[in-house]
């Protein structure tokens, strides 16, 4: 009874007509693809001087220093003031008090509703411009954390919830307080839960630090104008540019996967105990 209910297999014909699909999109996705790279080619986007500033030694320094270095720094600050955000947030709208819980509900369906490029805007003229370079910079990181922390409230609730109710209640029936029981049961449990939507989260956060451009902030969009101003590679350099943010990333993704394997996965790590276990323990 292997073979699921909710359809049926599909036949030989079925099998080669999907074959087929398959054949011609790939090719249309190549001939895509060949186009594009004649057109280039017309264009002399592929000579040589257009790519030789990229293995020019103070034009390398300038990219990884002046641009993926400070792209770091911003998506680190804003990963890191997410975080914290969205875990007072999504606490917060946990709570029994509505003075509480009212206020952490409109702040995450505010900043969770304004687009990031248009926060850093209104966030750079009331508060970037009179702060010299540093501005933009800050500006960036705070509107990351701000958005990323409203989305990742959500995210820590849901985490939350998704923990059996009968974790809390047995907790409760041996006379924790909430906040011991949020704290010491609920959110060790739930990091499993929330842990792919923090890495997913995270990579969107890195990306967006491409959007402090528009009030001039540092970073790797920042470097590429003035790059192709001079040598006008448009092309080779937002292709570059790509390319480093892609492998960035990965990074970001497979550092990310190994940590939650490493604290996670193992269970003497982050092996939380049911209450009912760890009652038995101290009885023993």
């Amino acid at each position: 009874m292997s073979q699921s209910v909710l359809f049926d297999a599909p036949g030989p014909r079925t099998v080669r007509r999907h074959r087929l699909y398959t054949v011609l999109t790939v090719l249309a996705l190549l001939a895509l693809v060949a186009f594009a790279g004649y057109r280039l080619d017309q264009e002399g986007q592929f000579e040589g001087d257009k790519w030789e500033v990229f293995v020019t030694p103070s034009y390398v320094e300038f990219i990884l220093v002046d641009g993926l270095l400070e792209t770091l720094k911003m998506a680190v600050g804003g990963i890191v003031g997410a975080m914290v955000l969205g875990v007072v947030l999504g606490v917060g709208k946990l709570s029994d008090h509505a003075l509480v819980r009212v206020p952490c509900w409109a702040v995450v369906e505010l900043f969770r509703a304004i687009p990031v490029l248009m926060l850093m805007i209104v966030l750079f003229f009331l508060w970037g411009i009179y702060h010299g370079s540093a501005g933009p910079f800050w500006c960036v990181v705070a509107a990351l954390t701000l958005y990323n922390g409203a989305v990742l409230a959500e995210v820590f609730r849901a985490g939350i919830l998704a923990v059996p109710a009968g974790q809390a209640e047995a907790a409760y029936g041996i006379g924790m307080r909430k906040s011991q029981v949020m704290s010491v049961v609920l959110l060790p449990q739930a990091v499993k839960i929330m842990i792919p939507a923090i890495i997913s989260q995270c990579v969107v956060t890195l990306k967006d630090t491409s959007l402090g451009y528009a009030i001039a902030a540092p970073g790797l969009t920042a470097v590429a104008r003035p790059i192709y101003l001079e040598f006008q590679n448009h092309v080779p350099v937002y292709v570059v540019i790509a390319g480093i943010y892609v492998a960035a990333n990965l990074l970001l993704t497979v550092v990310a996967t190994f940590a939650q394997k490493r604290f996670v996965g193992e269970k003497k790590v982050l092996d939380v105990p049911m209450v009912g276990e760890a009652q038995a323990t101290e009885k023993a």
